[in-house]
């Protein structure tokens, strides 16, 4: 397996031997990071993230460990850009039936589909291990909420154009409520899904009353 060389220029050498000569490849920049990336995304998959090693992320990727560690200070930060890059990089469709309700719980019962896959499995791994360092916590569900927000602000827009919410809920914060609500119910109480009957609970008895009485 190709191993780059730490020799301090950031490079990645992948070697392929012949009878009596050697051919040397080098990744830089971008493209070593993405296959740094790709090795702890497959070795997520493959292990989960108590098992996951750097060591194995490095074998994988045909690197070392300290071209790792000048990229992403600890496991945790690796972990956390694989995690996101598993994410699905392109919109999916927004559900558009022409009423609020009916849109926002197929929305929530999408996110509730992916926390209860083996990504989700992932994410509920990662923010255990960082119960104790809630800066870090905090920054991964603002970056899941970013991520996360534009099929809700969607949903919202077209609503707010039927006149069933005004423009004061076209805001990232209240778009997202329904998922922090959802994302508490795994790390509350410890579930691996969450039943049909609490998603129309946070939608009937929150969701639709906050962003309807925002009007």
């Amino acid at each position: 397996m190709a191993v780059e060389g730490d020799t301090g220029v950031g490079g990645d050498t992948a070697a392929a031997t012949g009878q009596d000569e050697t051919r040397a490849t080098r990744r830089r920049g971008a493209a070593l990071e993405q296959a740094i990336l790709d090795a702890a995304v497959e070795e997520l998959a493959e292990v989960g993230y108590q098992n996951l090693t750097m060591d194995g992320v490095a074998t994988r990727a045909g690197t070392s460990k300290n071209v790792i560690y000048r990229r992403w200070p600890s496991r945790a930060a690796l972990c956390v850009a694989a995690y996101l890059k598993m994410l699905p990089a392109a919109p999916e469709d927004t559900p558009d039936t022409g009423d609020l309700r009916t849109d926002s719980l197929a929305l929530l019962t999408r996110v509730n589909d992916r926390m209860s896959s083996g990504i989700g499995k992932i994410l509920r791994a990662l923010l255990a291990d960082f119960e104790d360092d809630p800066e870090r916590v905090r920054a991964i569900r603002d970056q899941l909420g970013r991520a996360s927000v534009g099929p809700w602000l969607t949903v919202l827009a077209r609503a707010a154009t039927r006149g069933e919410v005004g423009p004061a809920a076209l805001t990232p914060r209240v778009a997202t409520v329904a998922v922090d609500l959802l994302r508490n119910e795994y790390a509350l109480n410890g579930l691996t899904t969450v039943p049909d009957s609490t998603l129309v609970e946070i939608v009937d008895q929150v969701y639709l009353p906050l962003v309807r009485g925002l009007g």
